[in-house]
């Protein structure tokens, strides 16, 4: 029975990371929206609590890394402009400080929300026994075992790209990432997809 136990948390262990995923969920191009030109600059601004700030860095960095692997010419709000800098700022100086920085395009990653999950997890699974006595004291040793609650993390992400000149949004894309491993892999798995999906709507010219 210990080795069944054993087996079982292992199949448990495994079943958890399963689960644990980043997929966009929905997307949208606006009709008259160009495909991005390789030599335009792509500024990408993560907005998330002020105590997430290494997620803020995480996910802007991954993205921009992921759009230059396809050959942008992407850079990171916070390290270009620092933590604080666009917050003491009206939306005029805003864009005129992005403007002066040759910025054409700027993406905005939002964490909509953030929440945890509890779930009763019964101490019983659905396998298959051939004998008598295995299946009966298997059974019989956990009618009566109490089960246990798991708790998952759920963020939910909207990322914007909006052009600089005129303002106009060009795509939007909403995605929702479950109990990550990490913070980090979240990130680069955000950064994976998104990068997929714009191309998938053509806003992304084919390398």
């Amino acid at each position: 029975m210990k080795k069944l136990g054993l087996i079982m948390a292992g199949l448990a262990i495994m079943t958890m990371a399963a689960c644990s995923s980043t997929k966009v969920t929905s997307s949208w191009r606006s009709s008259n929206a160009p495909q991005l030109q390789k030599d335009n600059k792509i500024m990408v601004m993560a907005l998330v609590p002020q105590k997430d700030r290494t997620l803020r860095s995480q996910m802007e960095n991954y993205t921009v890394s992921e759009l230059r692997r396809k050959g942008y010419n992407a850079v990171s709000a916070l390290q270009t402009y620092g933590p604080q800098e666009m917050g003491k700022m009206t939306e005029k100086q805003v864009v005129q400080q992005l403007q002066g920085s040759d910025v054409n395009q700027v993406m905005t990653i939002v964490m909509l929300d953030k929440g945890r999950e509890r779930t009763y997890v019964p101490n019983y699974s659905p396998y298959g026994y051939y004998g008598f006595w295995p299946y009966y004291s298997m059974w019989y040793s956990r009618m009566y075992a109490p089960g246990y609650f798991t708790y998952n993390t759920k963020y939910q992400w909207e990322g914007n790209l909006y052009d600089l000149k005129s303002g106009q949004l060009l795509y939007s894309v909403q995605s929702q990432s479950f109990d990550p491993p990490t913070t980090e892999r979240m990130a680069i798995l955000y950064a994976q997809r998104v990068v997929k999906d714009m191309a998938r709507q053509q806003l992304l010219a084919k390398q």
